[in-house]
């Protein structure tokens, strides 16, 4: 018999809660994903103050599901909704002309802002940094992730978050949380599905908003993933912020480096620090026969990182398990597998680099 969602619902809403109902009436497993004999899911608790006494249901539920015949591994991630208190004001807005400001500034509480670039679009940025940031929040850092894709947000479905931001006052904006990282997105803003069609003015705004009107808190680090190129959102980043310094990620192949070249010419002509660079895509290995394809070639980032005198951050395979993950709102660095690692491995040294 084929493993359902269904069947693991069905097995998580026998797991009854000490104040009444169960995970699946109470409407608290959210994104399951099943790839074979691998199940994943998430147990959203209504606050962080919940969240954190509900461990010992999220190991009852990975075992009850564990349990289940033609289940080999669960994977079962614990996160929480914002402070429920706080309503949504219906006048917040986002968009409209950047406000004058004096010089580049960081938002209150903010330690660091890295930005996560790359000189084209389809080479995993966005991948990278939801992850990157999920394995920084792993590592113990207070990590905030900024969506700065204002054409194409995508941070909302990796990061399997959803909702409208709360806003005491139509000014200030309250941020998501998910995976133990503080979130903000355009795409938490408007309807999914529908274009953002603005000039570049607004964007601008929308970037100073987002940065400056939200609510972070305390953060030793704030990853901003940016959209693909050299425009508008780039430089009012680097220009009007006091960024630490980016990060680049490029696949291997010549096309790619010719645009994350650019990409990298931005920055030194904005003069911003280029932390490193990041090989995506850089090989396959088959899952049948375990040979290794290099479908992108391999190695151009490394030979570009040398060339430039900037760390090489590391390697990512072209994996499956990361795609589904990033579909499902449960990014593969919540979890132990190879890809976790290496996104593990990078987010240390940027620790022990002092840039995180």
């Amino acid at each position: 018999m084929k493993l359902t969602q269904g069947h693991v619902k069905s097995v998580l809403s026998t797991l009854i809660l000490p104040d009444g109902g169960d995970l699946v009436s109470r409407d608290m497993v959210r994104a399951v994903a099943i790839d074979g004999g691998a199940v994943r899911f998430v147990i959203e608790a209504p606050s962080p103050e919940i969240a954190q006494q509900m461990e010992p249901l999220r190991r009852a539920a990975e075992a009850a599901v564990l349990a289940m015949d033609g289940v080999d591994s669960v994977s079962v991630a614990l996160t929480a909704h914002g402070p429920a208190e706080k309503p949504t004001a219906p006048s917040l807005k986002i968009g409209g002309h950047p406000k004058p400001q004096e010089g580049p500034t960081r938002p209150s509480g903010v330690d660091r802002i890295i930005a996560v670039a790359s000189g084209k679009g389809g080479v995993g940025k966005s991948t990278v940094s939801s992850n990157l940031a999920v394995a920084l929040a792993r590592a113990g850092r207070k990590v905030g992730l900024l969506d700065a894709d204002i054409y194409g947000p995508s941070q909302p479905r990796m990061m399997g978050a959803s909702g409208k931001p709360a806003s005491p006052d139509g000014k200030t904006i309250i941020p998501l949380h998910a995976h133990g990282v503080t979130l903000m997105s355009i795409g938490f803003m408007v309807e999914e599905g529908k274009a953002v069609v603005w000039r570049g003015p607004m964007l601008m705004g929308a970037l100073q908003q987002m940065l400056g009107q939200v609510e972070w808190g305390k953060l030793d680090v704030l990853i901003v993933d940016l959209p693909p190129g050299t425009g508008d959102v780039q430089l009012t980043l680097c220009t009007k912020s006091q960024l630490t310094g980016a990060v680049v990620v490029s696949t291997p192949q010549d096309v790619a480096l010719l645009d994350a070249r650019k990409a990298l010419d931005m920055f030194a002509t904005l003069r911003t620090p280029v932390l490193g660079l990041i090989e995506n895509m850089s090989g396959f290995v088959c899952p049948d026969c375990g040979s290794e394809h290099n479908i992108f070639g391999h190695g151009g980032v490394a030979a570009e990182a040398d060339k430039l005198g900037v760390p090489l951050l590391g390697t990512l395979p072209i994996d499956l398990e990361t795609r589904l993950a990033g579909d499902a709102g449960t990014p593969i660095a919540i979890g132990t597998d190879p890809a976790a690692e290496a996104y593990a491995r990078m987010a240390e040294r940027l620790i022990k680099g002092g840039m995180a």
